[in-house]
């Protein structure tokens, strides 16, 4: 079973990656530090969610590129 996220973590994150797209990776540790500075006066299990959902949104938008790509022919770097 997947777990659910709240709508303000989904937004937080969507907005974040749509504004900073070469910022953030598929590593959560990584996107943790990058997101502690950015967000301030989050509880730890609030940075975790967004930072999470952030990863998974990421390698969500990669995997969706790849596919387009190969269903149009192009190259993705």
């Amino acid at each position: 079973m997947g777990s659910i996220r709240s709508q303000y973590v989904k937004k937080i994150a969507i907005d974040l990656v749509n504004t900073n797209p070469d910022t953030f990776t598929d590593n959560f540790h990584y996107n943790r530090k990058l997101l502690v500075g950015v967000i301030d006066g989050a509880s730890k299990r609030d940075l975790n969610l967004i930072t999470g959902y952030t990863t998974r949104y990421v390698i969500k938008k990669r995997n969706r590129a790849a596919k387009e790509a190969e269903f149009t022919g192009q190259t993705v770097e």
